[in-house]
């Protein structure tokens, strides 16, 4: 997994309208990048929404917020819109988990005993004057995550 300081790897992925975007297109301070399991699914629908909630927060501080699982543009227009997320929250599909590996977030997990392949919940907030990954939260716990995002940001651009 990629750790603090470390450059954040480009990508081009599509979102929910297939719309390609990259690290070297957004214009901001900071990219809050988030990579959740699956689309529609209790803890991810918890995270989506809070920061869907809480991205007109983010914008003041020149962050913007990227969401990144497998699936396809299909899965997270779907996603989307039965969540009523805040349409400037990005969700890009990595249907054969490129970038998941890039970033070192998928791998083995264990759910009830069974070991499977997915994307470990893990957040990268990337500082874009230098491309850097200034923190990493592993083993997310949606339920007030982006708060404490927010929070970690508020601090970074004071």
């Amino acid at each position: 997994m990629l750790k603090e300081n470390s450059k954040s790897p480009n990508f081009e992925l599509k979102d929910k309208d297939g719309k390609v975007y990259n690290l070297k297109s957004v214009k901001s301070k900071f990219i809050v990048l988030y990579f959740y399991p699956k689309d529609n699914t209790p803890g991810c629908t918890i995270e989506a929404k809070e920061f869907s909630n809480l991205l007109n927060e983010f914008k003041k501080l020149k962050t913007e917020v990227i969401g990144i699982s497998g699936g396809d543009e299909k899965s997270k227009k779907k996603f989307h819109e039965s969540c009523e997320l805040n349409s400037g929250l990005i969700l890009l599909s990595d249907p054969n988990f490129s970038i998941c590996k890039k970033y070192g977030v998928y791998g083995e997990k264990q759910f009830m005993g069974k070991k499977f392949l997915g994307i470990r919940r893990t957040t990268f907030i990337i500082n874009l004057e230098n491309g850097k990954i200034i923190k990493v939260y592993e083993n997310v716990k949606a339920l007030g995550h982006a708060k404490e995002i927010l929070e970690f940001i508020s601090h970074e651009a004071s």
